[in-house]
């Protein structure tokens, strides 16, 4: 069993002001640079957990070493291709003193990646694919998201999905992602992405009509924890878990943790248990939160 990811992979700049901003001058901070990128996350963590995985995504040219190493780091078969024009892209990040974060995205060479980026060899012994909203948002690059997805179906490998943002989701409309990704097995919505998708307008979101629309759907629910509502082995399934129990110190990449966490259980051989891999799932964005950046500690 291999995962494949395919997505993002960012320069992730983290500022932590640490007096009150003053605007047009100085302000005291800490700044950090280290790997990020929703979808290598995921590849990060899964890797970090023992699941044998494959990440596909498109760097500066001057940054496939650095990137390849940092997810080798982690066990993760990275294939990284340089763009000769285009540089790696960059995330800043704002963080506040709940650890909540404000992102300014330079999308960079993520935008160019494309079918040639992923080789046939590239799904040998894959059984699983994973991608975030971030290839679909992209025009650049959503043909070949779709075209990973539709590969994945004739390989009979299973498919889950985040949608990741839900500033492009607003933009781009729920009813419009969820064609784009209709039928896959998995989504990994947090609450305000679900409330998108199934154009809540009031404090009710129907998540039963948003389950119909994969295999199951998982929704992050911040300070409320996550929930499950799903198919599994014919029957319909509903668990939910509280929220993970660790000061906040980075929100930053928790979504990817989480993902990565139930999907390493989701997927073990055997009978799937819905509340071990939403408990495995939130031991992994615990993980994550309690420290400083998106990816498992070790990658320093």
């Amino acid at each position: 069993m291999t995962v494949l990811v395919v997505g993002d992979v960012v320069d992730d700049i983290s500022v932590r002001p640490l007096t009150e901003v003053t605007p047009a001058s100085d302000t005291p901070a800490t700044i950090r640079m280290a790997p990020g990128g929703s979808a290598a996350n995921v590849a990060a963590w899964l890797g970090e957990l023992g699941v044998p995985t494959r990440f596909v995504g498109r760097v500066g040219a001057d940054a496939v070493e650095r990137h390849t190493a940092a997810l080798a780091a982690h066990g993760v078969d990275a294939r990284l291709a340089g763009d000769p024009d285009l540089p790696t892209a960059t995330i800043l990040l704002q963080l506040d003193d709940a650890g909540e974060r404000t992102m300014f995205v330079d999308r960079g060479a993520n935008g160019r990646l494309s079918p040639d980026d992923v080789g046939a060899d590239v799904w040998d012994g894959v059984t699983w694919l994973h991608l975030t909203g971030y290839s679909f948002f992209d025009e650049g690059t959503r043909s070949t998201a779709l075209g990973l997805v539709a590969q994945a179906r004739a390989r009979g490998a299973g498919v889950s999905v985040d949608p990741s943002t839900v500033s492009f989701l607003r933009a781009c409309g729920g009813p419009t992602f969820l064609d784009w990704v209709d039928g896959a097995d998995l989504a990994f919505p947090n609450l305000d992405e679900a409330r998108v998708l199934v154009d809540a307008r009031g404090p009710q979101i129907d998540l039963d009509h948003l389950a119909t629309r994969f295999g199951g759907v998982v929704v992050t629910l911040g300070s409320m924890g996550a929930a499950f509502l799903g198919d599994v082995d014919g029957v319909e399934r509903r668990e939910q878990v509280t929220a993970p129990r660790t000061a906040v110190v980075d929100t930053t990449g928790a979504g990817d943790a989480f993902a990565a966490g139930f999907l390493a259980c989701w997927l073990r051989p055997g009978p799937r248990d819905v509340r071990a891999a939403l408990e495995s799932g939130r031991a992994v964005a615990e993980r994550c939160i309690a420290v400083r950046g998106a990816r498992p500690r070790s990658s320093t």
